[in-house]
């Protein structure tokens, strides 16, 4: 009986991984798929992400489900309920992040004149960055690599001199550009979703790491030891 136990609860675990794999795949071509539409102006494929976005919702219920599933029937302990918990709380991460893909394509029918505006280019350069942190904290969680977790955590100042550089060429491209301001006002969003993109999957990386090694991290005093805290 522990035997057959133990199985069943490694099976839902495996699978408790399986769905957060998914919700992120999902999620990361998503933010691909929601930029690609910006720049082409494809309102066809726009509305498909959006109608997309929900199966990641239907996911992340799954995950629910099964998560409350596991704590109460297995009463798991340690690692294992760190594991749990980190997946509860990662799916509900992953679904925020499929939300700001969903913005980001909701803006492609309000952007008029966009060939006229010039920062409208170095949006793709960052939606890189923030898709690139979104995979490779996947590949933390499914691994339990704390150190690519940390590296996640580490990039998210790049994302975000990213987003500085680019809120101030498009705040001057306004101010000498009057008639493109609404359109501009609209990528200033798309840059605003990209880079929270990018803080939450910094969130996901600090509960990888907290996961993997039982600490939690710290941007100030990196790593702390937590005795006794599952």
């Amino acid at each position: 009986m522990a035997e057959h136990t133990v199985k069943a609860f490694d099976s839902e675990i495996s699978q408790l991984r399986g769905l957060i794999a998914e919700m992120g795949g999902l999620a990361e071509v998503a933010i691909r798929d929601a930029v690609d539409a910006l720049a082409r102006h494809d309102e066809d494929k726009a509305k498909q992400i959006v109608a997309a976005d929900a199966r990641i919702d239907a996911l992340e219920a799954e995950v629910d489900r099964l998560a409350v599933r596991v704590i109460a029937l297995r009463a798991p302990m340690a690692d294992d309920l760190r594991d749990v918990i980190a997946a509860l709380k990662i799916s509900g991460v992953i679904e925020r992040i499929g939300d700001y893909a969903k913005n980001i394509a909701k803006r492609v029918g309000h952007m008029e004149g966009r060939a006229k505006i010039g920062p409208l280019t170095l949006v793709p350069a960052m939606a890189e960055i923030a898709q690139g942190m979104v995979r490779d904290v996947l590949n933390a969680y499914g691994a339990r690599d704390s150190l690519l977790a940390i590296e996640v955590i580490n990039r998210d100042e790049k994302l975000d001199n990213f987003y500085n550089s680019l809120f101030r060429n498009l705040v001057t491209h306004m101010m000498e550009n009057p008639a493109t301001i609404s359109s501009a006002a609209q990528l200033l969003f798309v840059a605003r979703n990209l880079e929270r993109i990018g803080d939450h999957a910094t969130n996901v990386a600090e509960m990888v790491y907290f996961a993997a090694t039982g600490q939690y991290f710290s941007e100030k005093d990196g790593p702390r030891d937590t005795s006794g805290v599952v």
